[in-house]
């Protein structure tokens, strides 16, 4: 960085930093970090557009394509994806071309081990305020942890449904690693549902931490190269009603 650029730093830098100095902080001592959406929203804020299309970024979830690649044989996971970069410390990340998502039996051994073809998140999504924000954000803190490091991002979008009475599983490989550096995990809607518990365990499977993400915007960091993740299944609340869990995943792997 240029000491001109370095004397007079941007409006958005300027406005992120004293808000992101105790979140990094927090995810390079323990690996970890939740933020609630009273603290996430502010930081989400600080991006142009200020969310100005997040009804219409929360309605997406409800296009999203059956997942096809599930080993298990189950129905009750559907998603979307994209591929994008950013450089060292950028608070913006690009859309690259869209290419499969891969991840080896290692990391996943229940789905892993295939190129998996998943339908592109839509242009007017993917461009859109509120993702840019949450992947703004992602840069803004990994970039700042991680300062000299180029980007692989991978987005996802996630929706986990039960019905009929019988459970949706957000992880269904079990406790396990993606295989990047840094994961951002985003509620979007959660709706009819009980359990659903974000479990965190170091890489001995001791546990570190556990919480449920519950309100739009509430927002799990994790260093995926010191911790293990997994979600509870999810139930119906009302076994009349389908439930469903909303969730948006920002992979960094170091490119």
């Amino acid at each position: 960085m240029s000491s001109a650029l370095a004397a007079h730093p941007s409006p958005l830098a300027a406005s992120l930093e004293p808000l992101l100095e105790p979140i990094c902080r927090r995810l390079a001592l323990q690996d970890f970090c939740l933020l609630p959406a009273e603290q996430s929203r502010p930081l989400l804020q600080a991006f142009p557009g200020a969310l100005a299309d997040w009804p219409a970024f929360q309605d997406s979830w409800n296009h999203l394509q059956q997942d096809k690649f599930m080993a298990d044989g189950g129905r009750y996971r559907k998603r979307l994806h994209a591929t994008l970069s950013a450089e060292p410390a950028s608070r913006q990340a690009r859309a690259e071309a869209h290419r499969p998502h891969y991840q080896s039996k290692v990391y996943n051994p229940l789905n892993g081990g295939v190129p998996r073809h998943f339908e592109p998140i839509r242009n007017d999504i993917l461009l859109g305020p509120s993702m840019q924000a949450a992947l703004g954000l992602g840069c803004a803190v990994f970039g700042k942890v991680s300062p000299y490091t180029p980007w692989h991002i991978e987005a996802h979008q996630f929706r986990i449904e039960a019905r009929d009475c019988r459970p949706g599983w957000p992880t269904p490989e079990g406790v396990h690693r993606d295989g990047v550096q840094f994961l951002m995990m985003m509620m979007i809607r959660r709706h009819n549902l009980v359990n659903g518990a974000t479990e965190l365990f170091d890489l001995g499977k001791q546990p570190l931490a556990s919480f449920t993400l519950t309100e739009p915007m509430d927002i799990s960091l994790v260093n995926d190269e010191r911790v293990l993740h997994g979600v509870t299944p999810v139930s119906q609340l009302d076994p009349s009603r389908e439930g469903c869990r909303d969730v948006l995943l920002i992979s960094f792997r170091r490119r």
